[in-house]
C-alpha cells in the first residue's frame, strides 16, 4: 500500500476568549490551510511564515466573529479561497473575497492530506467539523468535556443532539477531538475518553440530553 502523506496538525491558542485556531496540512510539501483564524492576523502569518509554510486556504467551522475576525488581515496578503458550510445562516456568513460554499462530507484537499467536511449544526446552523486522518477539529459543536452552547439566534438544541450522536459518535473512539476552545482540563481528547468524562455524550435519550 502507498504511504500516506504526513499530517501537519498545529493547535494555536490566540486572543481573548481561549480561542483555538489551526495550521492542518501536509507536512511533506508545506502546504497548510488556517482553521477559524481570529483575533491576530500578523501572527498567523508571521508563524507560517517562520515555519515555511505556504498557507493555501481558510477553513471555517462556523460563522461567529471570534473565529473570522482575522480573515479580512490574512486575506490583504493572500489570496486564498475562504470556505465555509453551505448551511451557515447569512447574517453569521463572513463578508469577504474568495467565499467559497461547501457541502456535507465534500473534500478539501491541501497539498496531499484529505480533509473532510462534517455539518455538525446546533451552535449555528452551518457549524461544521474537519476530518483528516483520525483527527476532528470541531469548532464550537464539542469542547472538552463540554458542548457548544444553543441559546444564541439560529441555535438548535436537538440537531446538536443529532450532531453529537448520529455525526461525532459514529466515528472511531479513536478519533482526536481538536476543540474551538480552551475550555476543558486538557486541548484536546480521543472520543473513547470523552465518552467517558462529557456528561453531554452520556445521555440517554434526547429528553435527557434537553432536559
Amino acid at each position: 500500500m502507498p504511504e500516506k502523506p504526513p499530517l501537519l496538525l498545529e493547535q494555536i491558542e490566540i486572543g481573548p476568549m481561549g480561542n483555538f485556531a489551526y495550521f492542518l496540512g501536509d507536512k511533506k510539501t508545506g502546504e497548510i490551510a488556517v482553521v477559524d483564524p481570529a483575533w491576530d492576523a500578523d501572527f498567523i502569518l508571521n508563524e507560517a511564515g517562520r515555519k515555511k509554510l505556504t498557507l493555501k486556504a481558510v477553513l471555517l467551522t462556523h460563522g461567529h466573529f471570534d473565529h473570522t475576525n482575522a480573515i479580512d488581515g490574512l486575506l490583504k496578503t493572500k489570496d486564498i479561497p475562504v470556505y465555509i458550510s453551505e448551511g451557515e445562516a447569512e447574517f453569521q456568513t463572513p463578508d469577504c473575497p474568495n467565499l467559497k460554499k461547501i457541502k456535507d462530507h465534500e473534500m478539501i484537499k491541501i497539498g496531499n492530506i484529505e480533509i473532510r467536511c462534517l455539518h455538525t449544526p446546533g451552535h449555528t446552523p452551518g457549524c461544521q467539523c474537519f476530518l483528516a486522518e483520525g483527527n476532528l477539529l470541531t469548532g464550537d459543536t464539542l469542547f472538552i468535556d463540554s458542548i457548544g452552547r444553543c441559546d444564541l439566534p439560529e441555535g438548535d438544541v436537538k440537531a446538536m443532539y443529532h450532531s453529537l450522536y448520529n455525526v461525532i459518535m459514529k466515528l472511531p473512539d479513536t478519533t482526536v477531538i481538536y476543540p474551538g476552545h480552551q475550555y476543558g482540563p486538557v486541548s484536546s481528547a480521543t472520543l473513547g475518553e470523552q465518552k467517558k468524562t462529557n456528561p453531554y455524550l452520556q445521555c440517554r435519550s434526547f429528553e435527557e440530553f434537553s432536559a
